[in-house]
């Protein structure tokens, strides 16, 4: 293990990721939240460091994955169907993807600047993207998905840093049983401090 720069300057113990694969999620999840008047930017809010615990865990390691094969190339709908572990899948698709960058633009993904990064992800959306060995879209699709649980999660794991995803939208966190309170709100909007599991343990 080692460490790396926190987004709040504090240092943040690195689970599994390597220095490149956290460099290139750092630009990735920064590109697609951004800093702005709202929020800090999505690694700002814990978003790399909440990936990382999650790939360095059972999920990571595919523990409740089928991985016996074959393996058939399979309609959306029918969810996961690769012989990766998300570990697996995560470092291959970094790697295919910094590879593809130098190619065309002469550098990894972590060194360009911010329209590049856009533009990328935008061919890696579109599917325009030709990785070798692997999906583009996929890869990107994986990578927005696990950047939005990261902002949205309850802090405990890493991510939605001073709980700014669960502010941003309103959300009160943890405690669930409003019922009481529909009357004295209706109409209004409901503003409470959230609260995590971290606030209960």
């Amino acid at each position: 293990m080692s460490i790396a720069e926190g987004a709040s300057n504090e240092p943040t113990l690195r689970q599994t990721l390597t220095a490149a694969e956290w460099d290139f999620l750092t630009a990735a999840v920064d590109t697609l939240i951004p800093a702005d008047e709202l929020t800090p930017s999505a690694s700002q809010c814990g978003v790399v460091t909440f990936i990382d615990r999650q790939l360095a865990g059972a999920w990571g390691a595919g523990a409740r994955l089928y991985r016996s094969g074959p393996f058939e190339t399979g309609k959306p709908e029918q969810g996961y169907q690769l012989p990766h572990t998300p570990r697996e899948f995560f470092a291959a698709g970094i790697a295919a993807c910094n590879e593809w960058v130098r190619q065309g633009r002469g550098r990894d993904f972590a060194e360009l600047g911010p329209k590049d990064r856009e533009a990328a992800l935008q061919e890696l959306d579109a599917g325009k993207a030709t990785l070798a060995g692997f999906n583009g879209k996929q890869f990107f699709e994986a990578l927005l998905q696990i950047t939005m649980e990261g902002f949205f999660s309850d802090p405990i794991y890493g991510g939605n840093r001073d709980k700014i995803g669960w502010k941003l939208v309103g959300y009160p966190g943890l405690p669930a049983d409003y019922s009481a309170l529909i009357e004295e709100y209706r109409n209004r909007r409901y503003l409470i401090e959230p609260r995590s599991i971290g606030d209960f343990s």
